[in-house]
């Protein structure tokens, strides 16, 4: 409580200031930096060109947001919806249009960081701070055809910065409420034809009690290190090395003796790692661009419970994935280019609990041709074809057209196929089920979008639909001589079966404009409508559980003379259900930041987030962060 003068001295001198927020991604031509998007096709292409439905946070748009963790970040993306367990460093999952946590592809700097000893395979967004981070790609949809396994609701693609010039780096400090302080810093540059940077950061919290009621906080930190080197041997051949780790320590909440979910002294350990080792050559004057690569992800993960003071081990989990990859790009000309691949991932797990240990292979090819076929349509066809060595093979083709018209409007629409592969849990544990088939979906989406004032300003709408299928869900046992635990080789409890369905559809909506004199805006909003559609299950027709049928952002921006910028950000979700059918309300989260490049070495900045101290519940009986406030202090050299 303390911290309440200060928060409010802060508030009073940036509500003295009109308020703003920069955009996504128009302001990339500001910066002299033509705009691309990767992670739909794997090369750089340019938005007109591209079918698929994608959002980009550049850089400027991460540094004016002040973000600490990831996540808040993705949820300002339209149709994606984030859900964390407590304070900073829970859980967090992030969902696209609806579709399970899961089923969301996660790459950093192109590794995929995917969990392979949790049950459902997801990636825990608690733990992946800000950090270095320069870029995010979120492609919504189904995209399994470049991109594999756990790419049905879409694929979030994290790039951390690269060197940009001679030697040159930063140092940050920040301090806040809840006793938050972190600590930053990155150094690298370009040598001839050396390039390396390095960086890390430390974020510690004494956070909020995960259980809404709670008398104590939930302390959670974090220490992040990331690093790059390449070296051009030729102008046709090259290295790439890449490395990131993370280690975190999160207080949580549990369930007590008696069986009531309340303050106890659990925790969390979390470690993740990922390694990549690249080899780039050309050939054919260029026109065929190969990549050989090795790439290695990690995680760790140890979870204590027990009262405070005498919490201990009650289980750890280790995963493993590893990919030897080839990918070819052949420019056939400067209206047709081929991607093309081969891929070989195995995945291992050890745990404390069953299964000790499982491993899984799979082999892949991809091909996905895109050619502009008359001035502005440009097609994308593709196909993979998986062989896992469980289940068997899989198929995911994909279409998308993008069609720019001389009146400046884009058209845009893409069908696709998605697939997850049952986890090694679902398939070796106790609750095995060796007959598991992957999970499928199909999904499409159609759009229009139009520029106006030289492209600084531009609306869009966009309507998509996705069904899947083949669902694995957990079967529970009503008495070990039931006959739904006729499957033999499993524990008498129950075990997992392609039992569920579900279908989601919706439409986003996206405006932003950048005005002469400094102003800015963007916003959007999405209504979604996600169903169960399981045959039979209790649930069949009603909305998924923690889905919000309807989201929006806003943000408004003005910057000022003398390198002075403020901003406004206003985030709001409807209401949703959790477990047992419970209704949690609709909130409204408004943030004010002010930033002052004060020399051309030394930046201030502060934020208020949550200003008008909303409650509210993400999940029932999890707390959600007040009011906070924190100033920070960088240095350019």
């Amino acid at each position: 409580m303390s911290a309440r003068p200060t928060l409010g001295r802060l508030t009073a001198t940036m509500l003295a200031l009109p308020v703003a927020l920069s955009v996504h991604s128009a302001l990339a031509a500001d910066e002299g930096v033509e705009e691309v998007v990767i992670v739909a096709n794997r090369v750089a292409v340019a938005p007109e060109k591209v079918g698929n439905a994608v959002s980009v946070i550049n850089e400027e748009t991460i540094r004016n947001s002040q973000a600490v963790v990831a996540s808040d970040l993705l949820a300002t993306v339209p149709s994606v919806s984030v859900v964390r367990s407590g304070g900073p460093g829970t859980l967090t999952d992030v969902r696209i249009r609806g579709a399970e946590s899961a089923h969301t592809l996660v790459l950093v700097d192109g590794v995929q960081m995917n969990d392979p000893s949790s049950p459902g395979g997801g990636f825990d967004f608690g733990n992946l701070m800000v950090g270095d981070i320069s870029r995010i790609e979120v492609l919504r949809g189904a995209h399994s055809t470049l991109y594999g396994s756990q790419a049905i609701g879409g694929v979030i693609n994290i790039v951390t910065a690269e060197p940009k010039a001679d030697l040159g780096g930063k140092m940050q400090v920040e301090y806040g409420s809840m006793s938050s302080a972190q600590i930053k810093g990155d150094i690298g540059g370009r040598f001839d034809r050396l390039t390396a940077r390095v960086a890390g950061s430390y974020y510690r919290t004494d956070g909020i009690s995960t259980y809404v009621g709670g008398a104590e906080n939930d302390r959670f930190r974090n220490t992040t290190f990331s690093g790059r080197l390449g070296y051009d041997f030729t102008d046709a051949v090259g290295l790439d090395l890449r490395a990131y780790y993370a280690d975190g320590k999160a207080d949580t909440d549990g369930y007590t003796p008696s069986f009531v979910f309340g303050d106890t002294g659990d925790y969390t350990t979390t470690k993740q790692l990922i390694g990549y080792a690249g080899l780039n050559f050309a050939l054919l004057d260029g026109r065929l661009k190969n990549r050989l690569a090795v790439q290695h992800t990690g995680n760790d993960r140890e979870v204590f419970t027990g009262p405070f003071g005498a919490a201990t081990l009650s289980g750890a989990y280790k995963g493993e994935n590893r990919r030897y990859e080839y990918q070819g790009t052949w420019g056939f000309s400067d209206r047709v280019t081929a991607v093309f691949g081969l891929q070989r991932e195995q995945t291992d797990m050890r745990s404390d609990v069953g299964p000790q240990q499982a491993d899984v292979k799979m082999d892949s090819a991809y091909l996905q041709l895109q050619a502009e076929i008359i001035d502005g349509l440009t097609l994308t066809l593709g196909d993979r074809y998986d062989d896992h060595e469980t289940f068997g093979s899989e198929h995911s083709p994909q279409l998308t057209a993008a069609w720019k018209l001389p009146t400046n409007t884009i058209l845009r629409a893409s069908w696709g196929e998605g697939f997850k592969a049952p986890t090694l849990y679902q398939l070796y544990s106790d609750y095995r089920n060796p007959f598991l088939r992957p999970e499928t979906s199909r999904g499409w989406d159609a759009g229009v979008e139009q520029r106006f004032l030289d492209d600084r300003a531009s609306v869009s709408f966009t309507y998509f639909n996705r069904d899947t299928t083949n669902l694995i869900g957990y079967l529970s046992c009503p008495s070990p001589l039931n006959e739904i635990c006729s499957l033999p080789g499993h524990s008498f409890w129950g075990y997992y079966d392609n039992t569920l369905r579900s279908e989601a559809d919706g439409v986003e909506l996206q405006a932003s404009v950048v005005l002469p004199g400094g102003l800015d805006l963007t916003a959007n909003y999405t209504h979604m409508t996600a169903v169960d559609r399981s045959p039979g299950s209790f649930d069949e027709g009603l909305r998924l559980l923690r889905r919000p049928d309807a989201l929006a952002n806003m943000t408004l921006g003005y910057r000022w003379p003398a390198g002075l910028y403020s901003a406004l950000a206003v985030r709001y979700a409807s209401s949703s259900y959790d477990v047992g059918r419970v209704k949690l309300g609709a909130y409204t989260l408004v943030d004010l930041r002010t930033s002052w490049a004060v020399t051309p070495s030394v930046d201030v900045a502060a934020r208020v987030e949550n200003l008008f101290d909303e409650k509210y519940q993400i999940i029932r009986d999890y707390g959600t962060t007040g009011r906070a406030g924190y100033v920070s202090l960088t240095y350019h050299f």
